[in-house]
């Protein structure tokens, strides 16, 4: 086996009720964010602890720069000593002590020069210096979560494993903290492995996604490309809510299919009053701020489409389709 950066090989890992990971080959690639995707029971977060040497695997082995990564049954601690873990859980903190204690508490006191400077430099990163007197309790979900990303990179590990880390967090303050780490990434050359079950999470923040389905990747590659054009059906439904038609149902948009089932995202049709058939009816308008949902019904088929421009249209209107683009399965 080469000796790559962090890489599994033939790794396997099933649970009695048959959910796990199956046989499984990865390279995960240095100072880049790589997230893993999947339904719920795909065995995400299992690949996840796998990696960090938080469970042994039945078979296969992972290795980081050419070393096994040992599991529990060999690590006194289990983890790897080069890696930190992240979960949306926050256990570790110390719930009535303040942020500034709980960060500084993961290093060493042989240099409190170093140690006070090194924690206000993770604090700053991360935008928390203004809340390090603040305890633990009186913090919001997400600032919680900030601070557990700042115990977790104070000590400088090389790789970062985020197991749905922002999942109780509110989305302004999401962003926010999306943008800090992907600036930490870029500043430092840390590698982010996460796992996550939101779209707007993979696609603004991830190099590299994964897609996971029952225990194996079935497709890889950069988020855009794998968004602009899915293998799977099952991995267009994982990144947004879009419309799946039968052949028949298809017909009505004036697609006419080969395969069983047609994938169209939203942004990929657009209503128009322009020509004289105008079989399409608008039968809820969605307001999502800048841009609209139209909700469309022809003959019982239900179709999901973007409107930019708001107040265009109202309920009960009749349209017809322009198709831009569609994908079959």
């Amino acid at each position: 086996m080469s000796a790559t950066f962090l890489q599994a090989k033939s790794l396997s890992k099933l649970f009695p009720d048959g959910l796990g990971v199956k046989k499984t080959d990865l390279s995960i690639e240095p100072g880049h964010v790589t997230a893993i995707i999947g339904a719920s029971g795909s065995g995400k977060s299992t690949l996840l602890r796998l990696l960090y040497g938080l469970l042994s695997p039945d078979e296969g082995e992972v290795r980081f720069k050419g070393e096994k990564v040992w599991g529990p049954e060999v690590k006194l601690i289990p983890g790897h000593d080069a890696m930190k873990m992240v979960t949306q859980d926050n256990d570790d903190l110390n719930l009535f002590a303040k942020v500034w204690d709980n960060v500084a508490s993961l290093m060493p006191n042989t240099n409190v020069k170093e140690k006070e400077e090194r924690t206000e430099k993770v604090l700053k990163q991360l935008n928390m210096l203004q809340l390090a007197n603040h305890r633990i309790a009186d913090l919001s979900g997400g600032e919680r979560q900030r601070v557990a990303i700042a115990r977790a990179l104070i000590t400088h590990p090389e790789v970062l494993l985020l197991d749905e880390p922002f999942n109780q967090v509110d989305t302004s303050f999401r962003d926010g903290l999306q943008e800090d780490i992907r600036q930490i990434v870029k500043e430092t050359g840390l590698t982010v492995v996460m796992v996550s079950h939101d779209p707007a999470e993979v696609l603004s923040m991830a190099d590299m996604l994964l897609v996971l389905k029952e225990g194996e990747i079935i497709e890889s590659g950069h988020p855009k490309k794998i968004y602009n054009d899915p293998k799977y059906l099952y991995t267009a439904k994982l990144l947004t809510n879009c419309n799946v038609l039968t052949q028949r149902e298809a017909a009505l948009c004036g697609i006419h299919a080969h395969k069983d089932h047609v994938m169209l995202y939203p942004e990929w049709i657009e209503a128009t009053t322009t020509w004289r058939r105008r079989n399409w009816i608008v039968k809820q308008v969605l307001f999502k701020g800048f841009y609209e949902e139209l909700l469309l019904e022809n003959n019982g088929v239900l179709l999901r489409i973007l409107n930019g421009q708001a107040e265009k249209y109202i309920e009960g209107d009749k349209v017809n389709l322009k198709v831009g683009k569609y994908l079959e399965y």
